[in-house]
């Protein structure tokens, strides 16, 4: 599935239909209401709970929620939907969100889910059915004359996820591979075959390497560019400089490598490391070991802090031919994800 900007697409208010929004309702639900900025700790504790069973290897943080529920372009009023039972419990927490910047496909994801202690009960059906009436509604409002899709994710280890969203409509259209390499293991010095230099992150480079990563990422499947709220949004979070990486070539970024770490995620995943959020090198300077490289000095830079291990998530059909690069470089398989979604 492609993302190709066409001339001939109507926009997208031609193409969506709106649907009357979805009033969902179970008899162990006794309210359904938007969420507001004041239940971050209701969302979290769905999501936390989620988390615990369908990937506890990463655990969504408070700090995560709470930026989530604040971000300029998700409308709490209309975007967001929280269910209660009768004592109170938080059972259910949707969101629908439309990134800003959609330059070639306008994605809206389906976030959040049912706590896994009302699993198979039908409250999930319930609250997909809201999220994705709520997708085609903000779909139909488009002047775009871009693809449109409504976007959610399954992890390996959640089928019932993935079943759930097919049931929907979704469609599995792209798989997400979870690698894992040990710092025990030598770690190969890398230098690029072009004057480069690898440097630690620092803020005074953020909107090169803001603008370097919207470059890189052009061919990426689905990527868009990110707007500057979700930018400064990631290195507020658990992005961590220290083990991050940026490749100059003269005096412009070639090439780039964020981490981020979660202690929090250290115990249930069973060992200490960085997660490699963002690797990219600008389509200029590809072929000339940039990627590697940075690899190379950021898992040195872990392996240096007596961390055990780094991993990453990447597209197993990604064009640039980052799977092999990983795999080359010492990293193996540990579990997938399915990317679904309904197209128009």
């Amino acid at each position: 599935m492609h993302e190709t900007t066409s001339d001939d697409l109507p926009p997208l208010r031609e193409r969506v239909t709106a649907p009357p929004t979805h009033r969902p309702a179970h008899p162990l639900v006794a309210e359904w209401r938007p969420a507001t900025p004041d239940d971050v700790d209701a969302v979290h504790e769905v999501v936390r709970a989620i988390d615990a069973v369908e990937h506890p290897n990463y655990l969504a943080t408070r700090e995560e929620v709470e930026e989530e529920l604040g971000y300029s372009f998700l409308d709490l009023e209309r975007d967001t939907l929280i269910g209660f039972s009768s004592d109170g419990r938080p059972v259910a927490a949707g969101s629908v969100l439309e990134p800003p910047r959609q330059e070639t496909l306008v994605r809206e994801f389906l976030n959040g889910g049912v706590h896994p202690d009302f699993w198979g009960r039908g409250i999930g059906r319930e609250l997909l059915a809201w999220q994705i009436a709520r997708g085609r509604q903000k779909l139909s409002a488009s002047e775009k004359r871009l693809p449109g899709w409504i976007v959610g994710y399954a992890d390996a280890r959640a089928p019932q996820r993935e079943r759930l969203l097919r049931r929907a409509g979704l469609e599995p259209v792209r798989y997400f591979l979870s690698l894992e390499r040990s710092l025990a293991e030598a770690i190969p010095g890398v230098v690029p075959t072009e004057e480069v230099r690898i440097v630690p992150y620092t803020p005074e480079l953020s909107a090169a390497v803001h603008a370097a990563r919207d470059e890189a990422f052009l061919d990426h499947w689905g990527s868009q560019p990110l707007s500057d709220e979700q930018w400064e949004s990631f290195l507020s979070g658990t992005f961590r400089a220290d083990v991050s990486f940026v490749a100059i070539a003269g005096d412009e970024v070639a090439g780039f490598l964020l981490s981020q770490v979660n202690e929090e995620d250290w115990v249930s995943q069973g060992f200490t490391g960085a997660y490699i959020s963002m690797l990219g090198t600008t389509r200029a300077h590809r072929g000339k070991r940039i990627a590697p490289a940075l690899l190379a000095a950021s898992m040195s830079a872990c392996a240096a802090l007596g961390w055990e291990r780094v991993t990453l998530d990447v597209d197993a059909e990604n064009p640039s031919g980052a799977l092999g690069l990983y795999t080359g470089m010492g990293f193996v398989e540990t579990n997938r994800e399915t990317g679904l979604v309904i197209a128009y």
